[in-house]
């Protein structure tokens, strides 16, 4: 089977004040995916980062319903521990029937924020990472089984999919034990090990929805005409999320033009070493060997990809190349 190849979008802005851009872009580029052929459009979850526009997927999922034809969407993920199961299943059970067949609903234990942010985030200011396991659990049950009370409304689609997201053992172990299809976050992770996905499709439990396992790897690319434009643009986003981490934004990100001047000192240049891993950057005939290596290396069904350029435009050049590549 030819690989199927989806995106993952972070509504990145380019400043504080920039917000509603962002999420326009998202919906540009949701459209841009869908007419390039893409298998799913993806949106993450993220609260307190001035930078980051999408706090709520399910929000911005019904935006992009509305702004597509057919192209799969989903949630790249919610964080369950933040919220009810049961309140969870009614949303997506809702996205679910205003576009039967193109809702994917992932979920993940991750934070996504500091901890004081998962606090107020908590109704009681007790986050519930412990009790991730058992949320999965009770989120599937009012998904699928019909006779569990209360009954969700409107009632979910049979085949609503529930899609387990992670980048550690913990998260492949609970997706095969599961039965859930399993999105594997390198980009989040690069040095994860491929040992996890051969867990996870080794002790694979079939369940109601899904009889086989079914794996995705998420991965950066920066993917360009030149190999030179596409080395500056995974650059740009390298120091910008150095930046990021280490506390040196102001609500900002550094352009191209102004990254090209930041001294690359030995902290700077090890972090860039450390992401470096399982990434794809360069023209498309280079980032198209390295999304099938990787694929065949990880044994995955399908690949995500996530583009974060600092403009629009290229980000829509790099998934218009890559597409290219792969139909060629």
């Amino acid at each position: 089977m030819p690989l199927k190849l989806s995106v993952l979008d972070q509504s990145l802005a380019r400043g504080a004040d920039q917000s509603a851009t962002a999420l326009q872009e998202t919906i540009e580029m949701a459209r841009w995916c869908e007419q390039l052929g893409y298998e799913r459009f993806w949106i993450s979850e993220h609260h307190a980062f001035p930078s980051v526009a999408g706090s709520a997927p399910e929000v911005l999922l019904a935006a992009l319903g509305a702004a597509t034809q057919s192209i799969r969407l989903g949630s790249g993920g919610i964080m369950l521990p933040h919220y009810s199961p049961y309140k969870v299943a009614e949303v997506f059970s809702l996205l679910a029937n205003l576009y039967p067949d193109r809702i994917d609903l992932g979920v993940g234990r991750a934070p996504g924020a500091d901890m004081a942010t998962a606090r107020a985030l908590a109704t009681d200011g007790q986050p519930k990472f412990h009790a991730f396991p058992e949320q999965v659990e009770k989120l599937s049950h009012y998904l699928w089984d019909q006779h569990t009370q209360p009954l969700v409304s409107p009632r979910p689609p049979a085949d609503l999919p529930l899609w387990m997201l992670g980048s550690s053992p913990d998260s492949a172990i609970l997706a095969a034990q599961r039965g859930l299809p399993y999105n594997l976050a390198a980009f989040i992770n690069p040095q994860v090990d491929p040992g996890l996905l051969s867990y996870y499709q080794q002790r694979f439990e079939p369940s109601k929805l899904q009889a086989e396992p079914y794996s995705i790897l998420t991965i950066s690319v920066f993917c360009a005409d030149t190999e030179q434009h596409a080395k500056a643009l995974q650059l740009t986003h390298d120091i910008n999320f150095y930046r990021f981490v280490t506390g040196q934004v102001n609500g900002s990100f550094l352009t191209p033009e102004q990254a090209q001047s930041v001294t690359i000192d030995a902290q700077l240049q090890a972090f860039i070493r450390s992401r470096s891993t399982n990434r794809a950057v360069g023209t498309p005939e280079q980032v198209h060997l390295t999304i099938n290596s990787l694929a065949q290396r990880f044994n995955v069904n399908e690949v995500m990809l996530v583009t974060n350029m600092y403009y629009l435009a290229d980000r829509k050049r790099s998934f218009e190349l890559i597409m290219q590549s792969f139909a060629g």
